[in-house]
């Protein structure tokens, strides 16, 4: 039987984390690009932007998830956005997400966040289907909007 494991990632876990990160970005339609995917998550490590966890089984990398940091001016505390969640196919149907979200939620609670937030595609039924088995709450009071800045 395998073993699944998390931790909090460092800078010597880039070289798998990037890996995990780029395939999670073609799962989300982006084009494979793992010295861009290597050099973003080398610049969230440089600039303390995000805090990010590993999930094994066994030894092999399956998973991350990826927490930024945010406030919230009507509650007048800290919130995390939990912007990336990735499980390898292999990794799948095996509690690694649940397991993800459980140290992040975990993390936030430590460092006194009120709450945690999370948007997932509309098609994503089975993400949709583990964040509601473990308490998530679909917004129905806020609508999400966007503005590309740059062209």
């Amino acid at each position: 039987m395998s073993t699944i494991t998390i931790r909090q990632t460092a800078l010597t876990d880039i070289e798998a984390l990037a890996v995990l990160f780029d395939e999670y970005r073609q799962f989300y339609g982006g084009t494979s690009d793992l010295k861009a995917a290597r050099a973003f998550l080398i610049s969230r490590f440089e600039h303390g932007e995000s805090v990010l966890f590993l999930a094994f089984q066994d030894k092999e990398p399956i998973g991350f998830v990826q927490l930024y940091p945010s406030f919230s001016s009507l509650s007048l505390g800290r919130t995390f956005i939990l912007n990336d969640l990735f499980v390898h196919p292999s990794g799948r149907k095996k509690g690694v997400g649940t397991a993800l979200i459980h140290a992040a939620t975990e993390y936030a609670k430590t460092v006194g966040a009120l709450f945690m937030s999370l948007s997932t595609a509309t098609t994503n039924t089975s993400a949709q289907s583990l964040y509601q088995s473990l308490g998530w709450q679909r917004d129905e009071q806020f609508w999400n909007y966007e503005f590309a800045v740059q062209g």
